[in-house]
């Protein structure tokens, strides 16, 4: 052989292979000290290797590795275990819960036939419901203001909902224009 050994056969020698390309290989390492030195220290480090303490984790060390791994979940994936786990393990529970489910699902369906069947009742309810919050807000936002401004509000509450949306933009443009004055000055201060 006219070249030294290849880390590969090195290792096949040491693993003690027995085979068709071995025998040139012994014969290349009893002629040659270059390899014979790096066959010797090869088993100097497997023996080293064997002697050392097996060191295994902890039980725990997989969980906090993982518990730091940020894994994609589809939605479908998240929303099909998050209903997993919300569904009872006990066979009486999933009964009981199967029947409350049940019961509700038909106490929603009776409602909504309710409500179809009367939409004209259900849509003068709703206005209604919704004309009474507006005018309930807006009597508790002009309290608010004639509290806050005395007579300068009347003709703000005397122009209503626009009236009171006006002031309300008039009072964040005041706001803001006085937060960037501040900032300015405070600006100038310290260039000072």
């Amino acid at each position: 052989m006219d070249r030294h050994l290849l880390p590969e056969e090195i290792d096949l020698l040491l693993d003690g292979e027995v085979g068709f390309g071995t025998p040139p290989l012994k014969a290349h390492v009893r002629g040659c000290a270059v390899c014979s030195r790096e066959l010797e220290s090869a088993r100097v480090l497997v023996r080293t290797l064997e002697h050392l303490p097996h060191i295994a984790p902890s039980p725990l060390f997989a969980g906090r590795v993982m518990s730091r791994v940020q894994l994609f979940v589809p939605w479908h994936v998240a929303l099909l275990d998050t209903v997993r786990g919300l569904v009872p393990q006990s066979r009486p529970l999933r009964v009981a819960a199967g029947a409350v489910f049940a019961t509700m699902a038909i106490a929603l369906t009776a409602v909504s036939l309710w409500a179809f069947t009367r939409i004209d009742a259900v849509l003068f309810t709703a206005d209604l419901v919704v004309d009474r919050a507006r005018s309930a807000a807006l009597g508790a936002l002009g309290d608010a203001l004639s509290a806050l401004l005395g007579n300068a509000a009347r003709p703000l509450l005397a122009g209503g909902a626009l009236g009171l949306a006006g002031a309300a933009l008039l009072l964040v443009v005041t706001g803001a224009a006085a937060a960037t004055m501040v900032r300015a000055a405070a600006v100038r201060a310290r260039e000072r």
